[in-house]
């Protein structure tokens, strides 16, 4: 089974950037994506990665002479990690900054193993294959990963010292091709490819030295929204997965609630378990779905009534009328009549 990924919104933001600078339509690109506007800037919002996969290779088409890799740290900033970056400049030395991202590593993404260990030369920040189901899956790709690595450099100049280079950076990935490593001029350090997984390796005087953002009582209290961001998290996730195996399904027909927890490699008895331990359930995930999707369908003034009952999984107009006005109080003819007149008015 494939396992979906989700990871912070907030990565959106520096592909935004970026997108402006080279012109690239943000609305087009985001799209073609299948991510929604609204997404971006959305402190709460969760992205799979398949996603943000699919838009760096977009992106990357559009801009083939960069390496979005390196632009996209360089417009990393605290922000794009919403709380958790706040957090990290608060913190007080390079160390206590990357141990929050060890502790709140599943805000980052739902599956990320990374590790932050004593070496003989420093600390090393390291990301893992992750073990699951009896597998041993990649908690980020191979581009990924770099982004993050990279990032994590750009902050760590941002806050202890602008010409701040890591002592080793270590990646899975083969090497470059002779001549075209940006990454190297990005990082000012060895970078040793083909490792068994990526990681950064910062001198113990960088890692240790006092940060001029510290501050112990910010820290403490974002600290506490962390552990609330994370209690989200850990609900929303599992609702956007299925969120998304319903989107996959549709139009013409929703998947059965045994089908899901298939897809989502897990047992049904689990999958029932775990939302009913979250206050919710399949039906009620379902349920909002649908009609999230026909509320945005009804704007849509080129498509039938009979056409987005399609789309959402209903067999019948009637039975999309029926579960409209349940949803709302009035049936989908009304509620797009009532639209018409607000916008008139």
């Amino acid at each position: 089974m494939n396992i979906e990924h989700a990871v912070m919104g907030g990565w959106l933001i520096p592909f935004v950037r970026i997108m402006q600078s080279y012109s690239i339509d943000i609305q087009a690109a985001l799209a073609a994506c299948d991510i929604d506007l609204e997404e971006v800037g959305n402190p709460d919002s969760r992205v799979t990665l398949s996603k943000l996969v699919k838009l760096l290779s977009y992106a990357s088409a559009l801009a083939p002479e960069d390496d979005l890799r390196v632009r996209l740290a360089e417009n990393f900033h605290p922000g794009v990690l919403h709380v958790l970056g706040y957090a990290m400049m608060s913190a007080p030395t390079l160390h206590d900054s990357l141990q929050y991202v060890v502790r709140y590593r599943r805000i980052v993404s739902s599956l990320c193993n990374v590790r932050l260990q004593e070496v003989p030369s420093g600390f090393e920040f390291s990301i893992r294959p992750v073990r699951a189901e009896q597998r041993v899956v990649p908690g980020l790709g191979l581009r990924e990963a770099e982004v993050l690595l990279a990032s994590l450099v750009k902050f760590a100049r941002d806050l202890v010292e602008r010409e701040l280079k890591p002592l080793c950076v270590f990646l899975e990935a083969e090497g470059p091709e002779q001549g075209n490593d940006r990454l190297h001029t990005f990082f000012g350090c060895e970078i040793k490819y083909g490792h068994a997984y990526n990681a950064v390796v910062f001198s113990r005087e960088n890692a240790t030295r006092k940060l001029l953002t510290h501050n112990s009582l910010v820290a403490r209290n974002h600290e506490t929204m962390l552990d609330e961001y994370l209690a989200r998290v850990d609900r929303s996730d599992l609702v956007n997965l299925i969120r998304c195996k319903i989107y996959d399904c549709l139009p013409g027909s929703t998947p059965a609630q045994a089908q899901v927890a298939d897809m989502l490699g897990m047992s049904l008895r689990n999958l029932q378990r775990r939302l009913s331990e979250q206050g919710t359930s399949y039906k009620d995930i379902l349920e909002q779905t649908r009609k999230r999707l026909a509320i945005k369908y009804i704007d849509e003034a080129h498509l039938s009534l009979g056409e987005i009952g399609y789309l959402v999984g209903f067999a019948s107009v009637t039975n999309f009328n029926r579960a409209f006005k349940r949803w709302t109080g009035v049936t989908p003819g009304e509620y797009r009549d009532g639209q018409a007149a607000r916008q008139i008015n």
